[in-house]
Formats: C-alpha cells, sequence, structure tokens
C-alpha cells in the first residue's frame, strides 16, 4: 500500500482531467461534500444568513406538528428530525454558534407551544419526550462551555428562557432533577466548569437515556 506521502504524491502527479474525473465521481458519492464546498466556494449566502433560514425553517416545522399532533412521542419524532436537520447545517457551514442557538430555539418553541400535550399526557406516555428534552438540553450546556465564556452572554436569555419553560413543567423539572441536571445552571446561566466531567459521570451511573 501507498505511505500518505506516496498517495498525495500520486495524486498530484496525475493529468488535470484525471483529476477532474475522480473529483466530479467523488462528489457524486458524497453529497455533504458536494453540498460543503458549494457553500465554501459559491455559495453567496453567509454562515448568518443559512442560520436565519434554519430558525424560519424549524418554526414552520414546529408549528405545523404542533398544530397537528399532540403525542409526545410523536413530537420527540419530529424533534429528532429537526435535531438531524441541525446537525447538517453545522456540518455544511461549520455554526458552531448556531448550533447551540438552534437547539435553544428548538426546545423552547416545542415546549411553549405543546402546553396542553405537556399538561394532558400520561406519564408512562410521555418518558421518551422529557428524557429527550433534558438530554438536549445538557448538550447545549457542552457546546456552551467548549465556546469562549464571552459567548455565554448571547445565550442567556434563552437558557433562562428554557429553564423557565422546564420549570413550569412538574413532570420535566423531575426528569431533570431525575437525571441530576441542576435548573439553576440553566435559569442563572452558571454552567459549572466541569460540566463534561460531570456529564461524563451522570451518563457512567446510567442516566441521560
Amino acid at each position: 500500500m501507498f505511505k500518505d506521502i506516496d498517495f498525495k504524491r500520486a495524486l498530484q502527479e496525475l493529468p488535470e482531467k484525471e483529476k477532474d474525473k475522480l473529483i466530479l465521481r467523488l462528489l457524486r458519492r458524497d453529497l455533504d461534500l458536494a453540498e460543503k464546498l458549494y457553500f465554501e466556494l459559491v455559495d453567496t449566502d453567509s454562515i448568518e444568513d443559512k442560520r436565519r433560514i434554519m430558525e424560519i425553517n424549524i418554526s414552520k416545522q414546529i408549528h405545523r406538528f404542533s398544530e397537528n399532533f399532540h403525542s409526545l412521542d410523536y413530537i420527540a419524532i419530529e424533534m429528532r428530525n429537526i435535531s438531524g436537520k441541525i446537525s447538517h447545517h453545522v456540518k455544511i457551514t461549520k455554526d458552531k454558534f448556531g448550533e447551540i442557538s438552534l437547539n435553544l430555539q428548538m426546545l423552547n418553541e416545542v415546549i411553549e407551544q405543546n402546553a396542553f400535550s405537556l399538561t394532558h399526557s400520561k406519564p408512562q406516555k410521555s418518558t421518551k419526550f422529557y428524557n429527550y428534552v433534558i438530554v438536549r438540553t445538557f448538550k447545549i450546556l457542552l457546546l456552551i462551555q467548549a465556546l469562549h465564556e464571552d459567548f455565554l452572554l448571547d445565550f442567556k436569555e434563552d437558557l433562562n428562557r428554557l429553564g423557565v419553560n422546564i420549570s413550569k413543567d412538574k413532570l420535566l423539572l423531575k426528569t431533570a432533577n431525575y437525571n441530576s441536571l441542576d435548573i439553576n445552571w440553566i435559569l442563572e446561566a452558571e454552567i459549572p466548569e466541569n460540566i463534561l466531567q460531570i456529564h461524563k459521570e451522570i451518563k457512567a451511573a446510567g442516566f441521560l437515556k
């Protein structure tokens, strides 16, 4: 087999036409890579433009399923669908700020627009939803902690909003407590410096599933 340096040299020495053919074949097989390169090389939209489009689409999707469905299990499936779209957006644009803001938007809007379902669902029928919200909240805290501390101020308002939304729902707050998520971390936007270690220990103990 080629060593890495030999392989790179061999690729560099290919005729231009061969390189073009290989690139096109690769892009046809890897649509994410094609989209990423298009964004970096051709697209006139900025990361902020793409994020704004995502915000609009997320709000539309949440409004649609919140108006038409009341099963929290189904709503949890829809949230996973949105999460997948956010992950794709981040993969294409490397929008670390947006990964946090869009997830906060999703959680807040879903909880606020599904108050009836939250108050009228039986606990055994809504476990997936409650667990998903808490697992996602932990992820948001980890993502914020990974950024420079100055960014925390940008998320303080939405974090507080999420904390209030969780506190209003008894079962959601109970799920947070059960999984060792301190609601004050969110309400006060005071994330422990060792949140990563805390998260690892909680998962090792069998929670956040």
